[in-house]
């Protein structure tokens, strides 16, 4: 299916991860020019390596968007070396602390937010004048089931996430006379890195095995995932991959749950 986006220009931030690699591999199917943008150019540089031969090799830029500066620094360096940007895929993130409520410091939660939410919000404002250009773009969201259903040992992650569907809905009324789509992807317990940690943690606590952790977990901690597995990237990159289409020219301000099912609400 040619979903018409070929010769785009893709950023993907969070782009050495599970799901980022994946998303990156099939813009790159697509005949899309991606930049691969993570803060490790050692695991910038493993994706790359990871990804099959006979595809066009991603630009890769290491960047850590903690700062405004280092986002319009990226977006002038992606400038220099691919051009003006169709397509901003912005997937930096991470798990945070976790724990009892009473337990986690403002410093944590100021560590999530900043990662969750702010850079999001950096790498996008650096971004926005080249998206608006031409009339057609597209910006996609990684976020969370926890964005909307919430947990009690996670509040940091799920309220920066919920802060990030808030901020997506909002601009994406804000720009759509530009022709600029934006959306959001919502997974839920996903085989990535981030939670491969979670349940050798939970195994380590228990004293089971990782299988068995992840089992566990699904049983007690996620119900009403109907399929009773974790998901897969590739699962998730393909909804994202359609959201940076033509083929989505009339999708925007939505959240796409990837969950199994997870969210167990409308």
């Amino acid at each position: 299916m040619d979903l018409g986006i070929q010769g785009k220009t893709a950023v993907v931030t969070g782009g050495a991860g599970g799901m980022g690699r994946h998303i990156t591999r099939m813009l790159l199917e697509e005949g899309v020019q991606v930049v691969m943008v993570d803060i490790s150019k050692d695991a910038l540089d493993d994706a790359v390596a990871w990804l099959p031969d006979g595809l066009p090799k991603p630009l890769t830029v290491p960047c850590d968007l903690s700062t405004d500066a280092a986002a319009r620094e990226l977006a002038a360096t992606v400038k220099d070396l691919a051009g003006e940007v169709d397509i901003l895929v912005s997937g930096a993130g991470i798990t945070g602390a976790t724990g009892a409520f009473h337990e986690i410091s403002d410093d944590d939660w100021i560590e999530a937010i900043n990662t969750n939410l702010l850079s999001a919000v950096r790498v996008t404002r650096a971004f926005l004048p080249s998206l608006r250009q031409g009339g057609w773009g597209r910006i996609v969201y990684i976020n969370s089931e926890d964005a909307v259903q919430p947990y009690d040992d996670e509040l940091p992650y799920c309220a920066s996430k919920a802060g990030l569907l808030s901020f997506a809905r909002g601009l994406a009324r804000a720009y759509a006379d530009d022709g600029l789509l934006i959306n959001s992807v919502s997974p839920a317990f996903v085989e990535t890195p981030m939670t491969d940690k979670m349940m050798e943690k939970r195994a380590d606590e228990n004293d089971t095995s990782f299988d068995e952790a992840i089992e566990s977990f699904l049983t007690e901690e996620r119900p009403y995932m109907e399929l009773g597995r974790r998901g897969k990237p590739e699962e998730v990159a393909a909804v994202v991959v359609f959201l940076c289409s033509a083929l989505a020219s009339f999708v925007n301000g939505a959240n796409y749950r990837v969950d199994s099912g997870s969210v167990a609400t409308l």
